[in-house]
């Protein structure tokens, strides 16, 4: 039978080096890999490529790296709650490559299908389009996109077995899916570990088969970015 579990975080993360790719879940704060990331900031590892919809807060997420200079070069879609890498970006610190939302979660999925590159009208007229091949279908003007390349996919799930099948819960299912089986290598965290068998196969958001190590987490804290409540 196959078992993919691992029992710590050094484990998960066994092969990581400076200057490697790394593409990680989540949307926000909501589904991230909490351990993971905290993991990451406290190692001696940086020069990373960081593939994601955004880069986190100040003291939490993505910018926990960010706080301890670990990113050379940031990939995503929205970048607007985190002062410290703002500065780091308008400092020209890091390297920054603004990608349309759509067309960021495409190129995981064409990574994870083995798809080299796709067609897509996003961008067509703006900066995003330099340099970038472009072809008319049916009247209307696409760019070739290449899908990404990189080394390990971070993943958050909220239940998963000791073969890699995850459930995610809720909005946490967002660009996790996604980027399993992206990378070389995915490594998965989840609230709950279970047995092989566990899990109604009907329920099975990731099979197995995209996950190469799985571990259960030690605590989460699931902020949001910005509580907006209302007046009653």
């Amino acid at each position: 039978m196959i078992r993919k579990k691992v029992d710590t975080v050094a484990e998960a993360l066994e092969g990581i080096q400076s200057g490697m790719t790394l593409m990680l879940g989540g949307f926000g704060l909501c589904g991230i890999p909490e351990n993971l990331i905290k993991a990451l900031a406290a190692s001696s590892y940086k020069n990373f490529c960081c593939i994601s919809a955004n880069v986190g807060v100040d003291d939490f997420g993505l910018g926990l790296l960010f706080g301890t200079q670990k990113v050379k070069k940031m990939i995503g879609s929205y970048v607007g709650e985190n002062q410290e890498f703002e500065r780091q970006m308008l400092s020209a610190e890091i390297e920054v490559i603004l990608t349309p939302m759509g067309t960021l979660a495409e190129k995981c999925r064409a990574a994870q299908m083995g798809i080299p590159a796709f067609y897509t009208p996003a961008g067509y007229g703006t900066e995003v389009a330099e340099t970038k091949e472009i072809r008319e279908f049916n009247g209307k003007n696409y760019l070739l996109e290449t899908a990404f390349t990189s080394d390990f996919s971070l993943v958050k799930a909220w239940k998963g077995d000791e073969a890699g099948n995850l459930i995610y819960r809720g909005t946490a299912r967002n660009f996790n899916p996604l980027m399993c089986g992206a990378s070389k290598i995915t490594v998965a965290e989840v609230e709950e570990l279970v047995p092989v068998g566990t899990l109604d196969p009907n329920q099975i958001h990731t099979p197995g088969i995209f996950v190469d190590r799985i571990f259960q987490g030690d605590h989460y804290e699931k902020r949001i970015e910005r509580r907006t409540v209302q007046n009653t």
